[in-house]
C-alpha cells in the first residue's frame, strides 16, 4: 500500500494531523502552519493558505491535499486537484463537526497504525470539553468579534468561531442574514449593543494598545458609553480540529474573566 504523503494547506488542520500521528506523512505545509513549532521545522513550506505555489506542490509529489472552503483560494485549490489524488475539503460551522472531521481522518489515513485509536480518543476528549462548557450554563453575553482592521471585520453567527464563542455563552451580535465575515464602519460597532468587543490575536494582531484606540474612536461616533474592548486568544477560538478541544476550556475560562472584567467596568461607569 502506497504511503501517505500529505500537503496540508489549513493550520490547524496541520496540527490535527501531528496530533493523529500524521506528521511522519506530512510532506508540506504553508508557512501559517506553525503548532507544533517543534515537530514542523523540518516540513517544507508551500506557501501561504492563500497564496500557494503550486509547482513546489507538485515538486513534493503528495497523495493527499487538506484544504478548508474559507482559508483557501478556490482556483488554486482546483489547479492542486489536477495531479494530486485526494483533495480533503473541510468546512466545519460548528464545533460538533469536528467529530466527523476526526472520523474522516481517521478512516482516510486507517493504514497508518494508531491513526484510528488517536482520531478516537480526539472525539472523547471534544465531547468531554462540550461537557464541561454545557454544564456552565452560561447566561447569553452579547459580544462583536473582530478579526481585521482597515476595515473593521468581524465574524457572524453562522460561522465556526461563533460556535466556539456560543459554548461559553457568548453570542456574536451580527444577524445570520448579514454576510459570514462582515465589514462594519466604526458607528456600527458604536451602535451593536455588544457588551463587549473582542479583538482577536489572528488574522489581524490585535495588540492591548489597540483596545485603547478603538474605545477613543468609537467615544467619537457615539453619545452612548463605549462598550468593553478586551483582546482575545484567536487561535483558541478560531482554530478547528485539535485546538478545539483546548481552545472550549480557554472560551469558559475567558467568559468567567470577561464577566469580572464587565463589573468593575460597570463599577467605574462604562456600562450601557
Amino acid at each position: 500500500m502506497t504511503r501517505p504523503r500529505i500537503v496540508s494547506l489549513v493550520p490547524s488542520l496541520t496540527e490535527m494531523l501531528c496530533a493523529l500521528g500524521l506528521r511522519e506523512q506530512l510532506v508540506g505545509r504553508t508557512g501559517f502552519c506553525i503548532h507544533p513549532r517543534e515537530s514542523l521545522r523540518d516540513v517544507p513550506k508551500v506557501g501561504g493558505t492563500k497564496d500557494v505555489d503550486v509547482e513546489r506542490v507538485r515538486a513534493l509529489a503528495p497523495t493527499h491535499l487538506v484544504v478548508n472552503v474559507d482559508e483557501n483560494d478556490r482556483d488554486t485549490v482546483e489547479r492542486l486537484a489536477g495531479f494530486v489524488p485526494q483533495v480533503i475539503v473541510t468546512h466545519p460551522i460548528v464545533v460538533e463537526d469536528n467529530l466527523a472531521l476526526f472520523d474522516r481522518f481517521g478512516a482516510e489515513f486507517a493504514q497508518v497504525p494508531g491513526v484510528s485509536d488517536a482520531a478516537a480518543a480526539l472525539s472523547l476528549r471534544l465531547g468531554e470539553a462540550l461537557a464541561r462548557a454545557r454544564a456552565r450554563c452560561f447566561e447569553p453575553l452579547p459580544v462583536l468579534y473582530m478579526i481585521w482592521k482597515d476595515p473593521w471585520m468581524s465574524v457572524g453567527s453562522q460561522t465556526f468561531i461563533a460556535s466556539m464563542l456560543a459554548h461559553a455563552g457568548l453570542h456574536s451580535v451580527i444577524e445570520a442574514a448579514q454576510p459570514r465575515y462582515p465589514v462594519l464602519t466604526l458607528a456600527q460597532i458604536a451602535d451593536s449593543r455588544a457588551r463587549a468587543v473582542l479583538l482577536s490575536s489572528e488574522p489581524w494582531r490585535f495588540e492591548e494598545r489597540h483596545c485603547g484606540l478603538l474605545r477613543q474612536a468609537l467615544a467619537e461616533h457615539s453619545r452612548d458609553p463605549v462598550p468593553h474592548c478586551a483582546t482575545i486568544d484567536g487561535e483558541m477560538a478560531s482554530w478547528y480540529g485539535s485546538r478545539a478541544i483546548d481552545g472550549l476550556d480557554y472560551l469558559v475560562g475567558y467568559r468567567e474573566r470577561l464577566e469580572r472584567e464587565l463589573d468593575a467596568h460597570a463599577g467605574h461607569g462604562g456600562a450601557r
